[in-house]
Order: C-alpha cells, then sequence, then structure tokens
C-alpha cells in the first residue's frame, strides 16, 4: 500500500520471523553462540527465555536453520498443549521416525534405537529438540522431557533440547517438583528488549533491506515516540512502524512524525497498557549463570568451532541481509 510513496520495495515491518531481517544485537549474539555451543558440546538441556516478542522464535528459527544446512536432525514443537502420548508422537514424526505403534514404551523404545544408530555412525550430525512457548508446559510434560536427556552413552548425550519460553517459565522451574529437571539446565540464555539506540538501528536496517535509499522516513522525534511505547519489543516496533507507514500515506505525510506515532500507540492502547508484563526475578543469581558462560565461551575459543562459525556467518551478510549456511565442524569431544 505504502511502499510505493516511501521508496520501498517490499513491506519492511511484517511480523512475521523472516530470517532476512534477522537483528543481532549483542544479546541476541551471545544467545546465538550459547546455543550453537551447547548444542555441538553435547550439553543437554539449554534454556533461552525472554518477554513476549523479543525474538526468541526467530533465534531459534535461525538456528535450525543452520543445523538443517549441516544435515543435523531437528524437531520443533510449537505447540505445547500437548498429552505425553502426542508430545511422543510429534517428536517421532519431525525427525521422521517411522513408529506404528502409539504406546508410550515402543515409541520411546524406537526413539532411543534412532538415536543410538546416528550416534554409532562415522560423523555423526547431533539430533535436536526444540521446545517453544515452554511455559505453557505442564509438570508431567516438563518431567517426560527431563527424562529424555537419559538417553544417552557413557561420554554424551544422544538428544540435544532447547527449551524456549516467556519469563513464566523461570518462575516454573522454581518449583520444588520440577528441581529435577532445573539441575539438568546446564546453559541459560535471555533475549531482551532493545535500547533506544538498537530501536533506531533496527529501524533503520529494516528499512535498508527493504529498498530504503537513505532518506529520513521516520522523524527522529518519531523514532524515541516509537521505543517509549513498545519499551524496546522488536514485535511492537513492527506494529507501530507499520500503522504508522500506513497513516503517513493516507495524508501525504513524509518523514513520519511524532503525532502520527502517538495516534497508532492510542489506538492499540500503548498509553495505557504497557506491552511487556512486570517485571520478576529470574531466580538465576550470577553465581550461577556467570561461570558457565565464561566457561563455555572459553572453551569455543580453543579452536574453530560452530560458535566461531556461526557468528561470522551473520556477522558477514551479502547485500540481501541473507546468512549462508556456516560449516559444521565436529571436535575430537564429541566422538565416543
Amino acid at each position: 500500500m505504502y511502499n510505493e510513496f516511501f521508496g520501498l520495495r517490499e513491506s519492511a515491518f511484517n511480523v512475521n520471523p523472516d530470517p532476512r531481517y534477522f537483528f543481532l544485537t549483542p544479546v541476541m549474539q551471545e544467545a546465538l553462540a550459547g546455543l550453537a555451543y551447547g548444542i555441538q558440546r553435547r550439553k543437554g538441556i539449554v534454556l533461552l527465555t525472554g518477554e513476549v516478542g523479543t525474538g526468541k522464535t526467530t533465534l531459534l528459527n535461525q538456528v535450525m536453520d543452520w543445523l538443517r544446512q549441516n544435515q543435523a536432525a531437528t524437531a520443533f514443537i510449537f505447540n505445547t498443549r500437548l498429552s505425553v502420548e502426542d508430545l511422543f508422537n510429534y517428536i517421532l514424526t519431525d525427525f521422521g521416525i517411522a513408529c506404528e505403534s502409539r504406546a508410550k514404551s515402543d515409541m520411546l523404545m524406537r526413539l532411543n534405537n534412532w538415536l543410538l544408530d546416528r550416534c554409532l555412525t562415522r560423523n555423526p550430525e547431533p539430533a535436536v529438540l526444540f521446545v517453544d512457548e515452554a511455559q505453557n508446559l505442564s509438570p508431567e510434560l516438563l518431567e517426560e522431557i527431563r527424562l529424555l536427556t537419559n538417553l544417552e552413552t557413557s561420554t554424551e548425550k544422544l538428544l540435544q533440547i532447547v527449551l524456549s519460553g516467556q519469563p513464566e517459565l523461570e518462575l516454573k522451574l522454581r518449583e520444588p517438583k520440577l528441581r529435577q529437571l532445573r539441575q539438568r539446565i546446564t546453559l541459560r540464555y535471555r533475549t531482551t528488549q532493545l535500547s533506544p539506540a538498537e530501536t533506531r538501528s533496527y529501524i533503520e536496517e529494516r528499512l535498508r533491506i527493504a529498498g530504503a535509499n537513505g532518506e529520513p522516513i521516520f522523524s527522529p522525534e518519531a523514532i524515541e515516540s516509537i521505543h517509549h511505547y513498545a519499551l524496546g519489543v522488536p514485535r511492537v516496533i513492527n506494529v507501530l512502524c507499520d500503522h504508522a507507514l500506513i497513516n503517513a500515506f493516507a495524508e501525504r505525510q513524509r518523514p513520519v512524525s511524532a503525532s502520527l506515532i502517538h495516534e497508532v500507540a492510542r489506538e492499540f492502547e500503548l498509553d495505557l497498557i504497557e506491552p511487556i508484563a512486570p517485571a520478576i526475578g529470574s531466580g538465576f543469581s550470577d553465581r550461577e549463570t556467570g561461570p558457565v558462560v565464561l566457561a563455555a565461551m572459553a572453551k569455543a575459543a580453543e579452536s574453530f568451532s560452530p560458535t566461531e562459525s556461526l557468528l561470522k556467518d551473520f556477522s558477514g551478510r551479502d547485500n540481501r541481509n541473507r546468512p549462508s549456511a556456516p560449516v559444521w565442524v565436529e571436535s575430537e569431544e564429541t566422538k565416543i
């Protein structure tokens, strides 16, 4: 609708997780490196949490694309309102494992045999289970996922698991009945809201990818207002920008003014309701997470690894901002 008026080839602020528009902040870079490290080093369970709309699913999609291009096996659960039978059926189906029986014992045995077969190949790639929206999992399903980490050899885990969810997941993991699962989590990362400077860079980068020629489309005051109402949440930034561009096109206004942002914010009641939940303590102390992160980064730096490869890949993009597949490196540590 407004693309021609603003000199764009396409809409810059769609809310779907288009990998071309992946915006790599330092926080995202750390999470990306941590996920890559945890998966290659067979760390078992990695936890990713963050506020709604801060890019968790987009980040997972980037990691899954990288894994698939390197012939790793992935399964992605995005609807967590499942029964135990549904959970195992979904996992086997997404991994491409045939199993006629729907008995839990048969499905679990079939999964275990499939993982062992992969492990015994000459150059085994990892099998990774991604669980999004994990804050909605029942304690029963979380326990079933924990028990999947018992699929292992004497030297390594056969199945890597990434749990991703909203901050409520951190609260749920504090429950005493889930303490065994909590102890199995070896790496923890969070996505965060963008700072004012990152919000500006985020908007400018999306406009550039969409074909902007450098002419200002949003006034500096408009960008400040966007950050004020969106609180740095990328999904909300997209909604505000998209609707502001529609209104500016209707009024033949360029650049977009702060007053238009105020109008859109009122339409979505962002002047009344904040787009994030009240702040809660994570329950993860610096003493708990600091040594883990530092040790992970130090270990990854010892030799060329997917962590370095992945970060180089996202820092060196082509003109279309599309990442190419980094090289999967099999280290001696991951071999049986």
